[in-house]
C-alpha cells in the first residue's frame, strides 16, 4: 500500500451539511448551506460555522448576530444544494425550494419547518481566518420534530434520514457499527459489535 503526498487542504470529511437560515429585520429571510459547521463546546452549547464574507448571508449574520442551523435530512438534500449554490440576493430560497419559514422563541431569525431539528444561535465571537470568518455562536433554543420522538420519550435523530457531505458529494447516513463506549464495555452489546468488525 503506498501513499502520496498533496498540499495542504480541507480533507476532513464526511461534515455536516447544514442549512443556516437568518433574515435582516424587514427583509425576507435567506438561507445558505454550509459544510464548515461544528461543535466547539457542551456547556454552554456552542457551535461554529464558516462564512465567505463575500457571501450574501455573511452581512445578514454580522449585523443581526443571529442564525438558525438546519438539520438536513434526505428529503431536503436538493433544497440545500440549491441554498448553496444560489445566491439570496438573487431569488428568495424559502420560496423556490417550497420551504416554510419557522418561527423561532429566543430570536429573530426563523428556522425551517421541514427539518428536524433547528438550532436557535446567538453569535457570541467573529474570527477572520482568511477565505472565511468563523462565528462562533450560542445555542441559545432547540426545536426538534415531535413526529420522531417514540413512546419513551426518546428523539429518534438517526432515524430521520440524517445526511452527510464528503468530497463534494451528499451521503445519507448508513448503518450502525457502534454506539459511544462501546469499545470497553463487557456483555452482549459489545460482543455483538466486535463480531460485525
Amino acid at each position: 500500500m503506498g501513499k502520496q503526498y498533496w498540499r495542504p487542504g480541507n480533507m476532513l470529511y464526511p461534515v455536516p451539511a447544514v442549512m443556516v437560515s437568518c433574515v435582516r429585520p424587514g427583509e425576507k429571510p435567506n438561507i445558505i448551506t454550509i459544510a464548515w459547521a461544528g461543535t466547539v463546546c457542551s456547556s454552554p452549547a456552542m457551535v461554529s460555522i464558516s462564512v465567505r464574507p463575500e457571501r450574501h448571508s455573511y452581512s445578514i449574520i454580522k449585523e443581526t448576530g443571529e442564525f438558525v442551523i438546519n438539520l438536513v435530512t434526505k428529503d431536503l438534500v436538493r433544497a440545500a444544494d440549491y441554498c448553496g449554490v444560489k445566491s439570496g440576493r438573487d431569488t428568495d430560497k424559502y420560496a423556490d425550494m417550497h420551504l416554510t419559514a419557522l418561527p423561532s422563541q429566543h430570536i429573530g431569525a426563523p428556522g425551517i419547518m421541514e427539518s428536524p431539528v433547528n438550532l436557535e444561535c446567538k453569535v457570541k465571537q467573529i474570527i477572520p481566518l482568511g477565505s472565511h470568518d468563523m462565528f462562533v455562536a450560542e445555542v441559545v433554543g432547540v426545536t426538534v420534530e415531535d413526529s420522531w420522538m417514540d413512546e419513551k420519550g426518546k428523539f429518534n435523530l438517526n432515524k430521520t434520514g440524517l445526511t452527510a457531505y464528503s468530497h463534494g458529494e451528499y451521503f445519507e447516513l448508513g448503518k450502525q457499527i457502534g454506539t459511544f463506549g462501546y469499545s470497553v464495555k463487557k456483555g452482549q452489546r459489545h460482543e455483538k459489535y466486535r463480531q460485525k468488525t
